[in-house]
């Protein structure tokens, strides 16, 4: 189960559509959806988690809390609404695209995805990006 919360957010998904998306994504990895939550919030609970769970001490856009066993995927992704905003004008997209950027970027981490070379930040860039599109071809 995938379950959406919105905590002090103005974004709001179409969330059929993006139930099917991630389904989808999580099928074509071979990996089982257990139970996720995708919590969107503001930057201030992002930090305070930042914070609290991994002692830094710096905003972000997506924390990913990973409690998945034997492929079944379960945790919960916190996305900072203020962090998508600014990323999206930064980076000239819609804040839809950046959005949807954070949170396969939260789903591939609790795939296994990692990013703490540049070689693993390219993997999961082109794995972002082939979602991305997959999104787009479905709709």
């Amino acid at each position: 189960m995938i379950s959406f919360n919105y905590q002090e957010a103005d974004l709001v998904l179409d969330e059929d559509k993006h139930l099917l998306w991630l389904k989808r994504a999580v099928l074509e990895e071979g990996q089982i959806i257990n139970e996720i939550a995708y919590i969107l919030t503001t930057d201030e609970e992002v930090l305070a988690l930042n914070k609290k769970f991994l002692r830094h001490d710096y905003y972000t856009d997506i924390l990913t809390f990973d409690r998945s066993e034997n492929q079944r995927l379960s945790g919960d992704i916190f996305i900072s609404q203020e962090r998508v905003e600014e990323n999206a004008a930064t980076h000239e997209v819609e804040k839809g695209e950046e959005l949807r950027r954070v949170m396969i970027h939260g789903l591939l981490h609790m795939m296994g995805y990692k990013d703490d070379s540049e070689e693993d930040r390219r993997i999961m860039r082109e794995r972002e990006d082939y979602y991305l599109k997959m999104f787009h071809v479905e709709q």
